[in-house]
């Protein structure tokens, strides 16, 4: 099964500092229907104005990944973390057993990125971030791991859950193929550029839901830059 969820569809929150459309339920948006994909709970799409960005806040047993589109985010946590990611990097934080934290833009100019949450399979877990830089051109025509947490030795960030968040980079008419269990759940977004999966036709930022299928095929149908999660 693939489900396209097209951009127009998605839940909308303009706070003014922050722009953001939300994949699933979250906060004010509540859509039956979209409270998740499997263990995927949250993809939101951010954009940050320059000089603003989320304050101190909790979280607890909950794997929150953000993919910085453009831009750059700054995190600080309350267990002595800081760092700042940058265009097409990640960072993930496990809140385990609960960590407070801070995502600030404290660029000039507007950040944009997907925040992505998924539920932990370690519950009461010891709290961590990480971030890493991933050059595009190691993913340039396939998928590659960002964050993994079922794969030892990757050099991916780790995550508590049985997931893996993967980037692809394709040129115009370039394919990327992933095999799959058809028991678990994808779900992919192109943050630029037209692509089919399996034949069907997404628009840049639609959510693609797919569960049930054994192998995946994006072709970019335009220069394209696409993240997927696949989770039990």
């Amino acid at each position: 099964m693939i489900d396209i969820r097209p951009f127009a569809s998605l839940g909308h929150a303009d706070h003014g500092w922050l722009n953001a459309r939300h994949h699933f339920s979250f906060a004010d948006y509540h859509d039956p229907s979209r409270m998740g994909w499997g263990a995927i709970r949250v993809w939101n799409d951010d954009e940050i104005a320059g000089k603003s960005g989320f304050p101190p806040h909790p979280h607890s047993d909950m794997e929150i990944i953000t993919y910085v589109r453009t831009g750059a985010i700054t995190h600080q946590d309350s267990i002595g973390n800081q760092g700042r990611t940058g265009t097409g990097d990640v960072q993930v934080m496990s809140a385990g057993t609960g960590v407070r934290h801070s995502e600030f833009n404290l660029e000039d100019e507007k950040t944009t990125l997907f925040q992505i949450w998924i539920s932990t399979d370690k519950p009461g877990a010891t709290p961590s971030w990480g971030a890493m830089q991933f050059p595009k051109d190691e993913r340039a025509g396939s998928f590659v791991n960002l964050a993994s947490g079922y794969e030892e030795g990757s050099d991916a960030l780790k995550i508590n859950s049985a997931a893996r968040v993967m980037g692809a980079t394709l040129k115009t008419g370039e394919e990327a193929e992933l095999q799959l269990d058809p028991s678990r759940h994808v779900y992919l977004v192109a943050l630029k550029g037209a692509i089919e999966v399996n034949g069907v036709r997404a628009e840049p930022r639609d959510g693609v839901a797919i569960t049930g299928e054994n192998a995946l095929t994006v072709r970019a149908l335009e220069e394209a830059e696409i993240v997927l999660v696949e989770a039990r």
